[in-house]
């Protein structure tokens, strides 16, 4: 399968199967995202494997968006290690852009490995900064369901709905 392909075929589940994700898996998708890229190299970026009966549960407090997955990954940032473009008048910070790409490499590498997932950003950062025991300088990003679609778990209508390149791209 190409990377074009790859792409294509993810979607954002949103019905998990009751099926464990298994470690070796987990292993490779945490050590793609590992291998993302980070404004200076600074790599400001924390997950939180969250699989425990507990650790789910906040999730559920913060957010409807877990689908019954066993396995979410959060992504945050400490804001004492990313780097700020001083360059402008607006400063410009780098951690939420970093964990983003970095979170892009472990959805692609799930995606890889038959591992479906989802993008969660409907959820209270503020409550789930409380619940977990993230520093007072780390900020949550995304959380990201991990597992297997259940049975009956299909791509949402607007999946294939692009609009053209021409719509969005310039060339100068």
């Amino acid at each position: 399968m190409t990377f074009l392909e790859l792409c294509k075929k993810r979607y954002s589940c949103r019905k998990y199967s009751d099926k464990p994700l298994e470690k070796e898996k987990l292993d490779q998708i945490l050590e793609a995202a590992q291998t993302a890229p980070s404004a200076h190299n600074q790599q400001p970026w924390k997950i939180y494997v969250l699989q425990s009966p507990e650790a789910l549960a906040k999730v559920d407090a913060v957010s409807p968006c877990r689908y019954g997955a066993g396995t979410v990954l959060a992504f945050a940032y400490s804001s004492d290690e990313e780097w700020v473009n001083n360059r402008e008048e607006t400063k410009y910070p780098s951690g939420q852009i970093d964990v983003s790409i970095m979170a892009t490499h472990a959805i692609l590498q799930a995606a890889e490995l038959d591992v479906d997932s989802t993008w969660v950003m409907d959820f209270s950062f503020d409550a789930f900064k409380k619940s977990l025991p993230l520093a007072d300088n780390e900020y949550p990003v995304l959380l990201m369901p991990l597992g297997y679609a259940a049975d009956d778990c299909q791509p949402a209508p607007v999946h294939v709905v692009r609009k053209p390149l021409d719509e969005f791209v310039t060339c100068m």
